[in-house]
């Protein structure tokens, strides 16, 4: 018998909260993530793009300086997220086997602040003054490596590395570790920290950021016809999946459940999604398939939705191509208006925001679309939020990312 995972503690530090309950109030309220960067580096480099989407709060708040040292901001972040989560789930070591728990956490990069701050050093002061920690701190897995060591996880710790598709295909690895019943609780989600001058003059380079360095706040406008790019985000979600049998022993209590995901490439193009969607209305429907889901019974989506002018329609195409009339019902955020482009860490916080929009029954606004695209007649939350129906209703959040990754997970009510 397949046994279902459900989610008993989320965990956040993103653009818009240090945590979760902040990180919601300001997702309902509207409010834009985005700000110039004032680091040196921005004029030293004579970056095109001056603006991003920063932490509102340092890891170092809740890190101690040891801590902080031995990590890469990456990392640092992670393990913010996943003790947060941790600790809104009530568990210990009193509570769960630690061989029956497991981590599976993504990233799109990893540790790019420690290796290219670790390059420099090498040029500039020579081998010897590399860390030794230099290598531990750069590996992508070092979120997930933190996170296991920090409580005690032996039922193994993976690592996603799908571009921006890294947290949400990182969220399938658990839901099946937990339906297959290899862990009793799986810590999942996404990490990343590549507010650093070469992803931002690489992503400059290719056209994929927004360059309204004098409106940064407006910058990011999914669906609207003066998109231009994406605004570059930082931060960390991080869920507890836990076996409903698990967690109902115990008394937890439960947001929602994980019924379903997919996971599908388009071997397409590595940077451009397939523009008919055919990679991800196939993720779509295979998250709906494993979670025993009806269309009909989706209402709310928060979508991939970048901002970018080729990358927002073929996901409308996408979800059209699935849900066909029942789309007009399905409400739409799209709250990377007001976070950024988290890349790996995207998927997890949006998961957090539609696991709380199912659990509320209120679904997150999209800011800055004033003049909807004409060719994306999506059905978008903006200006307030809106309002869930009751009863047992589903929801889903999407993923895409370079490479042609596709990930998709399905929430049902609880």
């Amino acid at each position: 018998m397949t046994r279902k995972a459900v989610i008993t503690g989320l965990g956040a530090t993103s653009p818009i909260g240090g945590d979760v309950d902040t990180m919601w109030a300001n997702a309902l309220a509207g409010t834009s993530g985005a700000r110039p960067i004032e680091e040196d580096w921005v004029e030293q480099y004579d970056l095109p793009v001056t603006f991003a989407a920063q932490l509102t709060n340092k890891p170092t708040e809740v890190l101690s300086r040891v801590e902080a040292r031995r990590m890469d901001p990456t990392t640092q972040m992670g393990l913010v997220a996943a003790r947060e989560a941790w600790a809104d789930s009530g568990l210990n070591e009193s509570t769960v086997e630690s061989e029956r728990l497991a981590i599976a956490f993504g990233t799109g990069i990893g540790g790019v602040w420690t290796l290219l701050d670790s390059w420099d050093n090498l040029r500039e002061r020579g081998p010897r003054r590399v860390l030794p920690m230099t290598v531990p701190m750069l590996m992508p897995n070092g979120a997930a490596a933190a996170i296991s060591m920090d409580v005690s996880a032996r039922g193994g710790a993976l690592t996603t590395v799908s571009a921006c598709a890294s947290g949400t295909e990182a969220m399938d690895n658990a839901r099946r570790l937990i339906e297959t019943g290899q862990a009793d609780v799986v810590i999942t989600g996404g990490a990343e920290a590549a507010i650093h001058p070469l992803p931002i003059a690489g992503f400059a380079a290719m056209q994929a950021l927004s360059k309204r360095n004098d409106d940064p706040q407006a910058a990011s406008r999914p669906y609207d016809t003066d998109r231009d790019g994406f605004v570059l985000g930082e931060g960390a979600g991080a869920l507890v999946l836990e076996s409903e049998e698990h967690a109902r022993a115990r008394g937890a209590k439960i947001y929602a459940v994980l019924a379903g995901s997919g996971v599908t490439s388009d071997a397409h193009h590595i940077t451009a999604p397939d523009p008919e969607g055919m990679g991800a209305s196939r993720a779509i429907r295979a998250a709906l398939e494993s979670g025993d889901i009806r269309t009909d019974e989706i209402f709310h989506v928060n979508a991939h939705a970048t901002s970018t002018p080729v990358g927002d329609r073929p996901e409308y195409i996408a979800m059209k191509s699935v849900f066909a009339g029942h789309l007009d019902n399905v409400l739409v955020s799209a709250t990377k208006s007001q976070t950024g482009h988290l890349l790996g860490a995207s998927g997890a916080i949006e998961a957090i925001l539609t696991v709380l929009a199912i659990h509320h029954r209120k679904a997150p606004v999209t800011i800055n679309l004033d003049n909807q695209d004409p060719d994306i007649p999506l059905n978008v939350v903006h200006g307030q939020p809106a309002e869930l129906p009751s009863g047992n209703i589903a929801a889903m959040s999407n993923s895409f990312g370079f490479g042609g990754h596709n990930a998709v997970v399905a929430f049902r009510s609880y």
